[in-house]
């Protein structure tokens, strides 16, 4: 199982991202695909769900209104888009495949880097 995602992305503030995760090795619309971040310094922050399946997704409230969630099946990949960017938005960026049937197992992305900076 791999879930790819891009290395790195900087942008200015007032911008948008779209993060990648490229996923292989197991059934894609099987997993839900969880987004999380983690800024310096701080814990693991939940940014939202999607279920490949259907495409429905769970966000959180606070930041609901600057992210989108999709996928595209044609090629098992997740997307995760960040609008109106600010410098607190400075994280590096998880997708988390997540199984919730019996047994349940999780994998990880290696991360992205975002860096929002003048």
């Amino acid at each position: 199982v791999q879930l790819v995602q891009p290395g790195a992305e900087l942008r200015n503030p007032g911008a948008s991202v779209k993060v990648s995760c490229k996923a292989s090795g197991y059934s894609f619309t099987s997993y839900y695909i969880d987004w999380v971040r983690q800024a310096p310094g701080q814990g693991f922050e939940w940014m939202g769900r999607i279920d490949p399946e259907d495409g429905g997704t769970k966000t959180a409230q606070k930041i609901q209104g600057r992210v989108t969630f999709t996928v595209d099946t044609s090629t098992s990949t997740a997307y995760v888009e960040l609008s109106s960017l600010k410098p607190e938005d400075t994280a590096v960026y998880y997708c988390n495949a997540v199984y919730l049937g019996p047994g349940g197992r999780n994998y990880w992305g290696q991360g992205t880097q975002v860096t929002v900076s003048p």
